[in-house]
């Protein structure tokens, strides 16, 4: 998956945050403080749409809405990251030794209940 830039991410953040899809118009007013032009905010979801990060519906005008949620994408970005290394074992070592108690009883718990559904399906 491709990485984002700071203005992709703060229109991804938007349209994250959205209750749906959105125009572009509406994406220019919530970044009003950056002083984009309408053209520069069109030109940044067309890219994100090449990237594959934002889709469009054809009503008039175009609304734009997140391809993924904001943790799928997050989940994408740790499967790359974790897929490149030369060592996944220490990097997942590393990543685990991080983590605080409740991030661990987070994981551990999310582990079992993948156990249970790989048993339950074989």
């Amino acid at each position: 998956m491709a990485s984002l830039g700071e203005l992709e991410r703060a229109v991804m953040e938007r349209l994250w945050a959205a209750d749906g899809p959105v125009a572009a118009t509406w994406l220019r007013d919530e970044l009003a403080d950056r002083g984009l032009a309408l053209t520069t905010v069109h030109t940044v979801l067309s890219r994100l749409e090449q990237k594959g990060f934002v889709v469009h519906d054809e009503a008039r005008p175009r609304r734009f809405s997140a391809r993924a949620s904001r943790e799928d994408h997050a989940a994408q970005v740790m499967r790359e990251v974790l897929g490149q290394a030369a060592d996944r074992q220490a990097v997942l070592a590393r990543f685990v030794g991080a983590v605080d108690a409740d991030e661990a009883r987070m994981l551990r718990d999310l582990l079992a209940a993948a156990g249970a559904d790989d048993a339950a399906q074989g």
